[in-house]
């Protein structure tokens, strides 16, 4: 194994860890958090809403399975940067074309090794997530932490710009086309339009900045919200076009950024989780049908549960609270009752799993066959 330079990690309230360089050689600043999963790292790295931050993994061991061609999340890896304990001094996988630490090499993503990633979750758990920096360059920490400091936050921060599409795209059913959906990328992964494709729906993918006629301008059965990166307060556009999606009844079914843009456009508040969830093992209720499911998660905000509890009133008609995560009674999904549109705040689509939510797209189908009104059925 090659010698590895120092690196060194500094949070903003001033707590250390060093440690050796991990990927590129460089510098780097971003919000620490932490993600839980045992595996998956190559969709999580390449996951749109992980843009900004510094993703320390608490499994002890990262890299086993190399890295691959077929199961990357998008077009790239979006991390501000990686923290890893022990980097797998051999890739051991059939479909390994190349390991961790060249592709992380090759994006110039830069990481640390060798840190106590336990002492790092941990510290964060009781602190919360804040700004961060890695460097490999040099290791003065009264100097970087000074430029942590000067860093942007991820409060307020708008970062769909930087992760959609520039251009609309196609992504065709499997078989006999049954329904047509107009995606809204904020940060869309490919597994989102894979599901829909198994289930005889063709997605269209569309900008961020696209306006409700744009969306609607091939009569699409369906419009989704994708997850994405940044905080949910700032994706005012976004909003007002899911308000009139509501006004015209067109079916919506939102993900992650997509539930917490869905609840602003019903009138609820969103805010910062103190460490937010990260991993693929958190349980959530569906009081649906009263099972616990165990899903992947990715998010940072949240939406503020409603004062009057598990129902409310809105413009829209009334609204459930379909969704709780049993951890912390997070509100994990929403149902309007009155108007055909849904969300959840974790992942169905999660590629590494679990897969238990995956029935969530057969709800989207469902609805596409029961509401009436909506222009592309009209």
């Amino acid at each position: 194994m090659s010698s590895r330079a120092p690196a060194i990690l500094v949070l903003e309230d001033g707590r250390v860890f060093r440690g050796e360089a991990f990927g590129s050689v460089g510098e780097t600043f971003g919000e620490a958090v932490f993600n839980t999963g045992m595996t998956g790292y190559q969709e999580t790295l390449t996951d749109p809403s992980y843009y900004g931050q510094v993703v320390a993994q608490t499994a002890p061991q990262i890299g086993n399975t190399g890295w691959n061609d077929e199961d990357d999340e998008s077009r790239r890896i979006w991390v501000a940067g990686y923290v890893v304990r022990d980097p797998s001094r051999v890739t051991s996988n059939w479909r390994a074309k190349r390991g961790l630490e060249d592709e992380l090499s090759s994006q110039g993503i830069v990481g640390i090794c060798e840190v106590d990633t336990r002492a790092l979750t941990r510290h964060l758990r009781e602190a919360g997530a804040m700004r961060v920096g890695i460097s490999s360059r040099s290791t003065d920490a009264e100097a970087l932490l000074a430029k942590v400091l000067a860093s942007p936050q991820m409060a307020g921060a708008n970062h769909v710009g930087a992760v959609t599409t520039a251009e609309p795209y196609t992504y065709a059913a499997k078989g006999p086309q049954k329904y047509t959906v107009a995606a809204v990328d904020l940060g869309i992964k490919r597994n989102t339009p894979r599901r829909l494709a198994e289930r005889g729906i063709t997605t269209t993918v569309y900008p961020a900045t696209a306006t409700v006629d744009e969306l609607l301008s091939q009569g699409p059965d369906a419009v989704f919200l994708s997850n994405g990166p940044g905080d949910p307060a700032t994706a005012g556009h976004q909003i007002e076009v899911t308000r009139e999606l509501l006004r015209r009844r067109v079916p919506v079914f939102g993900i992650c950024f997509g539930n917490q843009i869905l609840g602003r456009a019903l009138g609820l508040d969103t805010y910062k989780l103190k460490y937010g969830h990260r991993g693929i093992n958190q349980p959530v209720l569906d009081r649906h049908t009263g099972k616990v499911e165990i899903t992947a998660h990715n998010h940072g905000f949240a939406l503020a549960a409603p004062e009057s509890g598990e129902f409310f009133e809105t413009e829209f008609g009334r609204v459930q609270v379909s969704h709780v995560c049993l951890n912390d009674d997070v509100v994990e999904g929403l149902t309007c009752l009155d108007a055909p549109a849904y969300s959840v705040q974790y992942h169905p689509e999660a590629a590494g799993g679990p897969h238990d939510a995956d029935y969530l797209f057969d709800r989207l189908v469902e609805l596409i066959q029961h509401t009436e009104g909506a222009p592309a059925n009209a």
